[in-house]
């Protein structure tokens, strides 16, 4: 199966750690010159040494995706660095897991900006240049609670189902334009995410419930990016869904 991707740009926003990190250094494996955006410069600088010192190319960009400009800059910059971007993978992600009738109404905009409207912005940003040249591939970053949403997770769910729903109707815009839209839904997974959850029992109960099972890793989600984003042109997947084996949710 090739996974040869020289000559492709990338630009992975949330690559300073978990899938991010791992699907970058897999891009640049690949052959691909990756852009490595996320707000922490010292890992993304980290990470693109260990990128050129494998011999592969790599940019570091330092952006909030929060911000819909700083999202869009990181984009620009991206196209700017290699002179065309081929691949977006949107993975910038928190998960603030609560009660919604206390939950913090502030820290679930943050979310809400980060998950949803700074992919929306980083992906609009990147449609111009990929409509112009009739090539590109767009990857976005859900979660199974985008499948099925469960009590503390209203709100997380709320942005991942988004994902997926923008995510559907993109497609179906810009298909005609040959670039392709794929989602990626990962379940339980040992990465950095669940240090987000604010609310102690809440963080202390998801903690339990995956240390009872065998977890995902961020390189098992980043080979499943790299096995859609090196497809065939006319190949175009959807969405994969993955869960550890053990996971029943």
């Amino acid at each position: 199966m090739s996974m040869d991707l020289s000559g492709r740009a990338a630009l992975v926003t949330g690559a300073s750690s978990g899938f991010g990190e791992a699907v970058a250094l897999g891009l640049a494996k690949a052959g691909a010159k990756v852009a490595l955006a996320a707000r922490r410069e010292d890992r993304l600088r980290d990470l693109a040494a260990r990128i050129q010192a494998a011999g592969g190319e790599a940019h570091v960009i330092v952006a909030d995706f929060t911000q819909e400009d700083q999202a869009q800059r990181a984009v620009r910059e991206a196209e700017a660095a290699f002179g065309r971007l081929d691949i977006l993978i949107n993975n910038a992600g928190v998960m603030y897991l609560e009660p919604v009738a206390t939950a913090d109404l502030a820290r679930w905009r943050s979310m809400l900006e980060l998950n949803l409207l700074g992919l929306i912005a980083a992906t609009q940003a990147a449609l111009p240049g990929m409509t112009a040249r009739k090539d590109g591939h767009i990857v976005n970053i859900a979660s199974t609670a985008a499948h099925v949403a469960n009590p503390m997770a209203a709100a997380y769910s709320a942005t991942k189902f988004g994902v997926a729903g923008f995510s559907e109707a993109l497609r179906k815009e810009v298909h005609k334009d040959n670039i392709r839209v794929s989602v990626i839904s990962p379940g339980m997974a040992a990465t950095e995410l669940r240090d987000h959850i604010a609310v102690p029992a809440v963080q202390s109960a998801v903690n339990k419930s995956a240390a009872a099972m065998r977890q995902l890793t961020a390189e098992d989600v980043a080979d499943a990016i790299l096995y859609t984003v090196s497809r065939p042109p006319h190949v175009m997947i959807n969405e994969i869904l993955m869960r550890s084996t053990d996971q029943e949710r």
